[in-house]
């Protein structure tokens, strides 16, 4: 029965979501060269949320667990596990107060509406994965930009999605990176759960009744020595919450 009706609710869902996208690739170039980079940044914090409305048509509910409060001014390196695409907008909505940016991949810089401007404009760092060395240049040159700017980052270290609850082994290098050219910076593991079940049967129909579980650990400052021990006890932590 929740098959048969994942499919109207996944057309319905896919209309939404692409007219929000569609419409807001316009109001962001509007905000972006007309009133600046604070009105895009607004801009794409009300796509995002507008996402999560469109996700909840598929009966999605989103529970966030964190018993801090970001601080002002403080830069954070924002470390998660990788389930699906849709870790994404709940991310940028539940961590507006810090506005991240992210580390992406090249391809998505291009042909997306609305997520391709947010990611060429937006201040993220988009990577050739099959050109680690350069990529790892890039983030390096990334976390130095974003220390002038007071700027925080998420960062996937499964290198791609998982597509399931079980992560891939992560990759250290790009978060080193940033942690040498951002000394001040916090470090902030997330656990995510369940994302994935949006696309268990593909992406058409898409799942439906999904309950994303997102946590944010408490912030560490970065090591000054042992960054592979500290890096390591990090995955181990975000790892020991993702259920099974």
């Amino acid at each position: 029965m929740a098959r048969l009706i994942s499919y109207p609710l996944s057309v319905l869902y896919y209309l939404l979501f692409g007219f929000t996208l569609i419409l807001f690739d316009g109001i962001q170039r509007i905000c972006y060269f007309i009133f600046g980079k604070k009105a895009h940044r607004k801009s794409v914090i009300i796509l995002n949320f507008l996402l999560l409305r469109c996700l909840n048509i598929l009966g999605t509910r989103f529970v966030v667990d964190y018993s801090f409060n970001l601080e002002k001014n403080q830069s954070y390196i924002f470390v998660a596990n990788h389930q699906s695409t849709y870790d994404i907008p709940p991310l940028i909505w539940y961590l507006r107060k810090a506005f991240p940016v992210f580390v992406g991949k090249k391809e998505l810089g291009k042909g997306i509406p609305s997520i391709s401007f947010n990611l060429k404009y937006g201040g993220a760092v988009l990577i050739d994965r099959k050109n680690p060395k350069e990529a790892l240049k890039d983030i390096k040159a990334f976390g130095e930009r974003l220390v002038i700017t007071n700027g925080s980052v998420v960062i996937f270290p499964e290198g791609t999605r998982s597509n399931g609850a079980k992560p891939r082994a992560f990759q250290l290098g790009g978060i080193k990176q940033l942690i040498n050219a951002m000394p001040q910076a916090k470090l902030v593991g997330i656990t995510i759960n369940n994302s994935w079940k949006l696309s268990r049967n593909g992406y058409f129909p898409m799942g439906i009744g999904a309950k994303i579980k997102i946590k944010m650990h408490p912030p560490v400052n970065l090591p000054s020595s042992q960054v592979l021990e500290t890096l390591e006890q990090l995955e181990k932590t975000i790892i020991a919450d993702i259920n099974s």
